[in-house]
Protein backbone atom coordinates (compact mmCIF):
# COMPACT_ATOMS: atom_id res chain seq x y z
CA UNK A 1 0.00 0.00 0.00
CA UNK A 2 1.14 3.66 -0.90
CA UNK A 3 1.38 5.91 1.74
CA UNK A 4 -1.54 8.62 1.79
CA UNK A 5 -3.78 5.25 0.56
CA UNK A 6 -6.61 4.02 2.55
CA UNK A 7 -7.01 0.57 2.70
CA UNK A 8 -9.77 -1.30 1.09
CA UNK A 9 -10.84 1.81 -0.75
CA UNK A 10 -11.22 1.80 -4.38
CA UNK A 11 -9.10 3.67 -6.94
CA UNK A 12 -11.74 6.55 -7.77
CA UNK A 13 -12.30 6.74 -3.96
CA UNK A 14 -8.76 7.36 -3.95
CA UNK A 15 -8.50 9.84 -6.97
CA UNK A 16 -11.55 11.71 -5.39
CA UNK A 17 -10.07 11.60 -2.28
CA UNK A 18 -6.29 13.02 -3.23
CA UNK A 19 -8.28 15.52 -5.68
CA UNK A 20 -10.02 16.83 -2.30
CA UNK A 21 -7.03 16.69 -0.44
CA UNK A 22 -5.28 18.85 -3.20
CA UNK A 23 -8.59 21.02 -3.30
CA UNK A 24 -7.82 21.08 0.73
CA UNK A 25 -4.25 21.52 0.61
CA UNK A 26 -4.44 24.47 -2.30
CA UNK A 27 -7.37 26.30 0.21
CA UNK A 28 -4.95 25.91 2.66
CA UNK A 29 -2.21 27.40 1.19
CA UNK A 30 -4.59 30.36 0.31
CA UNK A 31 -5.71 30.40 4.02
CA UNK A 32 -2.03 30.23 4.46
CA UNK A 33 -1.03 33.37 2.18
CA UNK A 34 -4.35 35.02 3.14
CA UNK A 35 -3.33 34.92 7.11
CA UNK A 36 0.21 35.62 5.59
CA UNK A 37 -1.19 38.41 4.19
CA UNK A 38 -3.28 39.11 6.76
CA UNK A 39 -0.85 38.92 9.41
CA UNK A 40 1.58 41.78 6.99
CA UNK A 41 -1.60 43.35 7.43
CA UNK A 42 -1.82 43.32 11.00
CA UNK A 43 1.91 43.68 11.36
CA UNK A 44 2.13 46.40 9.37
CA UNK A 45 -1.14 47.85 11.62
CA UNK A 46 1.02 47.18 14.30
CA UNK A 47 4.01 49.17 13.16
CA UNK A 48 2.58 51.66 12.07
CA UNK A 49 1.06 52.36 15.35
CA UNK A 50 4.00 51.77 16.87
CA UNK A 51 5.24 54.03 14.08
CA UNK A 52 2.44 56.59 15.23
CA UNK A 53 3.06 56.56 19.00
CA UNK A 54 6.89 56.91 18.43
CA UNK A 55 6.35 60.30 16.05
CA UNK A 56 3.95 61.45 18.62
CA UNK A 57 6.26 60.92 21.42
CA UNK A 58 9.25 62.52 19.80
CA UNK A 59 7.20 65.37 18.89
CA UNK A 60 6.41 65.52 22.30
CA UNK A 61 9.63 65.41 23.05
CA UNK A 62 10.43 68.11 20.96
CA UNK A 63 8.07 70.26 21.90
CA UNK A 64 8.55 69.88 25.09
CA UNK A 65 12.22 70.63 24.53
CA UNK A 66 11.53 73.19 22.36
CA UNK A 67 9.83 74.66 25.36
CA UNK A 68 12.57 73.83 27.69
CA UNK A 69 15.12 75.66 25.53
CA UNK A 70 12.61 78.71 25.08
CA UNK A 71 12.77 78.84 28.61
CA UNK A 72 16.42 78.10 29.11
CA UNK A 73 17.03 81.26 26.22
CA UNK A 74 14.73 83.61 28.07
CA UNK A 75 16.32 82.86 31.41
CA UNK A 76 19.70 83.17 29.50
CA UNK A 77 18.59 86.43 27.88
CA UNK A 78 17.35 87.90 31.14
CA UNK A 79 20.85 87.03 32.67
CA UNK A 80 22.76 88.42 30.13
CA UNK A 81 20.72 91.76 30.60
CA UNK A 82 21.12 91.86 34.30
CA UNK A 83 24.68 90.87 34.09
CA UNK A 84 25.26 93.91 31.05
CA UNK A 85 23.33 96.50 33.47
CA UNK A 86 25.56 95.35 36.16
CA UNK A 87 28.69 95.77 33.91
CA UNK A 88 27.07 99.44 32.67
CA UNK A 89 26.54 99.89 36.11
CA UNK A 90 30.14 99.17 37.38
CA UNK A 91 31.61 101.21 34.48
CA UNK A 92 29.93 103.71 35.43
CA UNK A 93 31.26 103.92 38.92
CA UNK A 94 34.78 102.93 37.72
CA UNK A 95 35.17 105.45 35.08
CA UNK A 96 33.57 108.20 37.65
CA UNK A 97 35.90 107.10 40.26
CA UNK A 98 39.12 107.03 37.71
CA UNK A 99 38.14 110.46 36.57
CA UNK A 100 38.34 111.79 40.48
CA UNK A 101 41.12 109.68 41.17
CA UNK A 102 42.88 111.67 37.76
CA UNK A 103 41.68 114.70 39.24
CA UNK A 104 42.82 114.03 42.74
CA UNK A 105 45.94 113.15 41.10
CA UNK A 106 46.51 115.90 39.11
CA UNK A 107 45.81 118.14 41.81
CA UNK A 108 48.36 116.45 44.25
CA UNK A 109 51.13 116.38 41.60
CA UNK A 110 50.51 120.29 41.05
CA UNK A 111 50.60 120.38 44.96
CA UNK A 112 53.98 118.37 44.85
CA UNK A 113 55.04 120.90 42.23
CA UNK A 114 53.75 123.95 43.95
CA UNK A 115 55.65 122.59 47.79
CA UNK A 116 58.98 121.58 45.64
CA UNK A 117 58.81 125.29 43.26
CA UNK A 118 58.43 127.13 46.44
CA UNK A 119 61.06 124.80 48.38
CA UNK A 120 63.28 125.44 45.57
CA UNK A 121 62.70 129.22 45.33
CA UNK A 122 63.55 129.15 49.44
CA UNK A 123 66.15 127.20 49.25
CA UNK A 124 67.77 129.46 46.45
CA UNK A 125 66.79 132.74 48.68
CA UNK A 126 68.58 130.67 51.32
CA UNK A 127 72.11 130.28 49.14
CA UNK A 128 71.92 133.84 48.33
CA UNK A 129 71.24 134.97 51.67
CA UNK A 130 74.37 132.87 53.00
CA UNK A 131 76.66 133.81 50.14
CA UNK A 132 76.01 137.40 50.59
CA UNK A 133 76.21 136.54 54.43
CA UNK A 134 79.69 134.71 53.78
CA UNK A 135 80.49 138.35 51.90
CA UNK A 136 79.84 139.98 54.97
CA UNK A 137 81.14 138.11 56.92
CA UNK A 138 84.79 138.06 55.14
CA UNK A 139 84.78 141.65 54.84
CA UNK A 140 83.83 141.91 58.00
CA UNK A 141 86.73 139.61 59.30
CA UNK A 142 88.77 141.63 56.69
CA UNK A 143 88.07 145.10 57.80
CA UNK A 144 88.44 143.93 61.89
CA UNK A 145 92.07 142.44 60.90
CA UNK A 146 92.61 146.09 59.17
CA UNK A 147 91.24 146.94 62.61
CA UNK A 148 93.18 145.42 64.65
CA UNK A 149 96.14 145.40 62.31
CA UNK A 150 95.90 149.33 62.75
CA UNK A 151 95.04 149.41 66.52
CA UNK A 152 98.22 146.98 66.77
CA UNK A 153 100.13 149.11 64.23
CA UNK A 154 99.01 152.12 66.50
CA UNK A 155 99.65 150.51 69.88
CA UNK A 156 103.14 149.16 68.71
CA UNK A 157 103.51 152.93 67.52
CA UNK A 158 102.56 154.12 71.07
CA UNK A 159 104.51 151.86 72.71
CA UNK A 160 107.60 152.73 70.21
CA UNK A 161 106.97 156.34 71.36
CA UNK A 162 106.41 155.80 75.14
CA UNK A 163 109.31 153.77 74.89
CA UNK A 164 111.18 156.75 72.83
CA UNK A 165 109.67 159.01 75.24
CA UNK A 166 110.83 157.24 78.40
CA UNK A 167 114.43 157.42 76.65
CA UNK A 168 113.58 161.12 76.10
CA UNK A 169 112.63 161.28 79.12
CA UNK A 170 115.47 159.16 80.81
CA UNK A 171 117.89 161.29 78.88
CA UNK A 172 115.84 164.20 80.00
CA UNK A 173 116.59 162.99 83.24
CA UNK A 174 120.05 162.82 83.08
CA UNK A 175 120.75 165.85 81.32
CA UNK A 176 118.64 167.71 83.93
CA UNK A 177 120.21 165.04 86.94
CA UNK A 178 123.97 166.14 85.44
CA UNK A 179 122.56 169.64 84.94
CA UNK A 180 121.24 170.26 88.66
CA UNK A 181 124.50 168.35 90.04
CA UNK A 182 125.99 170.96 87.95
CA UNK A 183 124.62 173.19 89.52
CA UNK A 184 124.78 172.13 92.72
CA UNK A 185 128.46 171.72 92.53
Amino acid sequence: MAPGEIPGADADLGLDLSSDIQGILTALQQVRKKAKTDGQKKNEEILNSVKSEILSLADEAKHKSDKERQTLLKAATKLAKECEASLKAEATKYQSIYEKFCKEREDHLRSYEDTFSKFEEGKEALLTRLEQQRKKEKTLVSDLQKSCSDKIAAAEEQVKKKSQEDKSFTMLRKTLGSFFEDIED
